[in-house]
């Protein structure tokens, strides 16, 4: 069963694994949403759809004609994330609380290993960088794929009304932009009459919505994207998650947290948070996206 990192933190029996969990998931907005699966190997194969099989109407003594879909074989591949958290052994000595001074150097590393998730999960390419996964902006296909214009354009509410209804079936589950964006779409429903909608996220902070849909900002959506001969340009995500839906985390063991010890080079203790995760997008109508939107 897929969990999202929320969950799993409820599931946590140590402390401090709770709490690393807890400052990732605050620190990357995608792991809200995004739900994980337990993978046993290197890599996960799956299939997707390629094409329906045909149907048509006979009469009655007509001769039948089979039709079979068609399906693609995907390959998406554990990645090792992590990074150590060093503590040295003089300030952990002097320091009024032993414990506080792990705990804000572990939350310091984790923090550093969410911010490199979301970067990936958005910009990722295994072409630039191997060790890496593919971010939704490779993986989403040229069919799934809206533009403002050939060199950029500014946005408007019905080029966000068409990225929405190519997700299908149903609605995305929330719309990824950065800041620039959403300030964008913030004047353009305030100038056409519209009233802001809002809910309240898991940690109880107030979300804007479109049409219902939450709109999630993250500062690894850039606005730096090269669109024809504009260079500041930025993207939409509209996205759906699970299996057979749209994207979905691929992890084995979860975030795990590992005591190396005492350091032969330096006065200091070391821990290592690592993760082993990718990311596999099962459906690719569960996510589109609008590129080319200038400031």
């Amino acid at each position: 069963m897929a969990l999202t990192k929320i969950e799993a933190a409820r599931l946590a029996n140590d402390m401090l694994l709770r709490g690393v969990i807890e400052t990732i998931v605050k620190e990357s907005s995608i792991l809200s949403f995004l739900p994980f699966m337990e993978v046993t190997g290197t890599s996960v194969r799956y299939t997707r759809e390629a094409t329906m099989p045909a149907a048509a109407f006979y009469d009655v003594g007509d001769t039948w004609t089979e039709a079979t879909p068609t399906f693609t074989t995907v390959t998406a591949s554990l990645k090792i994330l992590g990074g150590d958290a060093d503590v040295d052994n003089f300030l952990a000595a002097t320091y009024a609380d032993t414990n506080d001074l792990e705990a804000e150097v572990i939350a310091a590393r984790a923090k550093a290993i969410a911010h490199r998730f979301s970067e990936t999960f958005v910009m990722g390419d295994t072409a630039q960088d191997p060790r890496s996964f593919d971010g939704i902006h490779k993986l989403i296909s040229p069919a799934q794929t809206l533009s403002a214009g050939d060199n950029g354009g500014a946005l408007t509410l019905d080029q966000l009304d068409e990225l929405i209804d190519l997700v299908r079936p149903g609605k995305p589950e929330l719309l990824l932009m950065s800041k620039r964006t959403r300030r964008q779409l913030t004047s353009l429903r305030r100038a056409s009459g519209v009233v802001v909608e809002t809910t309240v996220n898991q940690f109880g902070q107030a979300v804007e919505t479109y049409d219902g849909i939450p709109l999630i900002v993250d500062d690894f959506v850039p606005d730096t994207l090269t669109q024809g001969t504009s260079t500041n340009t930025s993207a939409i995500y509209a996205l759906k998650f699970g299996q057979g839906a749209g994207l979905l985390g691929l992890e084995h063991g979860g975030i795990t947290i590992e005591r190396v010890g005492e350091l032969e080079t330096k006065d200091a203790t070391r821990t290592r948070i690592k993760w082993y995760a990718g990311l596999a997008l099962f459906s690719e109508l569960g996510c589109a996206k609008l590129v080319g939107i200038t400031a």
